[in-house]
């Protein structure tokens, strides 16, 4: 498999490299359209993609780099909108998204209720990736890529929470209880917050003890994935330590950090890794994707495409106006951008491959459903962010 993990990375740095200016096109969707093509290539059969890879290798990293490259400026000046909509703005999502599916589902196909619910809790996960970049240069708004940004970095471990419950409803047939879900969220969340604040404010002082940089990436590099699986052993969410792991590392940049030096080293490693990540991620949800993407309800998957949007722009839209301060500053216009830059990704992908490893054959309508959302999502609204950001937002 080593041969053709290297040239799936050759693959993912011709296409970042031919999109050198940063924002020309979506990357990602270009990699999983070329990882489709892949997929009927003999040479790539041996790829096996699974839900333990996606969130082990992949996620930790990725947050990471996100987190602690997210402005702290951002984060204080839009921390309600973003912690509203990566939690209660995520429940509110699976509920309307799941009723809806679960209404129209009898014009296409046969699901219960838990099934529709379940795959809204895929797709409510958001992964913009590389159209934050777009977003900048097409509208010039840095408010909205904040908003989109650090939502996608915190819904994460809500999205988790609700889709295990949902899973275990369906496969081992136990009841919602709704003090028992709300308990274990705010164990699971809270818990992983603050162990990731712990560990971003422990590795800032740590910092201090070396002034040598490459044992300052490694340490950063233990931080990302040695916090991620040590919370996720015990019990937290691994998605929220290494975020706030990350966001605080960023809050101390400049404060208590005063080697200059650390910031370079660390983007000049991370800035490597994320691309390379990235690569193989989006050519790999390519590959993995194409079997399940031969089923008869496609119709029926672009229906479900289609709520989505719409549930997300209501309840963002709905919660701008009800708040006075987010009114102000959250037009509908650029609440209507926020919706369209939700794109689903590796977070949705993850989820899908646990449910696949989870059923032997009995879900495989709700993997196929998802994977072609997850799909016409990361090609429809790539496509779309920059003529939308154009001409809706940019003067």
């Amino acid at each position: 498999m080593s041969s053709q993990i290297i040239l799936l990375l050759l693959i993912g740095y011709i296409i970042f490299t031919i999109d050198h200016k940063k924002g020309n096109f979506p990357v990602p969707m270009v990699l999983v359209l070329i990882g489709i093509g892949l997929s009927f290539i003999p040479y790539f059969d041996s790829i096996e993609v699974t839900g333990s890879m996606i969130f082990h290798i992949f996620l930790p990293g990725l947050l990471f780099t996100s987190a602690y490259q997210f402005p702290p400026a951002g984060f204080r000046k839009n921390a309600g909108i973003i912690m509203f909509l990566a939690t209660v703005g995520i429940m509110l999502t699976v509920g309307l998204l799941g009723a809806a599916i679960y209404a129209l589902s009898g014009l296409f196909i046969s699901l219960s209720f838990i099934e529709s619910l379940l795959i809204a809790a895929i797709l409510t996960p958001t992964d913009p990736a590389s159209v934050v970049s777009i977003i900048k240069k097409a509208s010039g708004n840095e408010k909205i890529a904040e908003v989109v940004e650090g939502e996608s970095m915190i819904n994460d471990g809500t999205s988790i929470v609700i889709y295990t419950t949902l899973a275990s409803m369906m496969t081992g047939g136990h009841s919602f209880n709704a003090a028992s879900f709300f308990g274990e969220f705010l164990l699971v969340s809270l818990g992983g917050i603050a162990l990731g604040v712990a560990f971003g404010w422990l590795t800032s002082k740590v910092i201090h003890f070396t002034h040598n940089r490459t044992y300052q990436v490694m340490l950063s590099i233990i931080v990302a994935y040695g916090g991620f699986n040590l919370t996720e052993f015990i019990g937290a969410s691994g998605v929220l330590a290494t975020v706030f792991a990350g966001i605080v590392l960023s809050f101390e940049y400049g404060r208590t950090i005063k080697e200059k030096h650390f910031r370079d080293a660390l983007d000049g490693f991370w800035e490597i890794v994320e691309p390379s990540i990235l690569s193989l991620l989006f050519l790999l949800i390519g590959i993995q994707s194409a079997d399940s993407l031969l089923f008869g309800a496609w119709g029926f998957a672009f229906v479900i495409f289609a709520l989505s949007l719409i549930i997300r722009f209501i309840i963002i839209t709905g919660s701008t106006q009800i708040f006075p301060n987010w009114r102000q500053n959250i037009s509908w216009r650029e609440s209507l951008i926020i919706s369209w830059s939700g794109l689903k990704g590796s977070m949705s992908v993850f989820l899908i491959l646990s449910l696949y490893s989870q059923n032997s054959g009995g879900a495989d309508m709700i993997i196929s459903l998802s994977f072609a959302a997850v799909l016409i999502s990361l090609v429809v609204q790539s496509l779309g962010v920059k003529p939308l950001s154009e001409k809706l937002i940019k003067q």
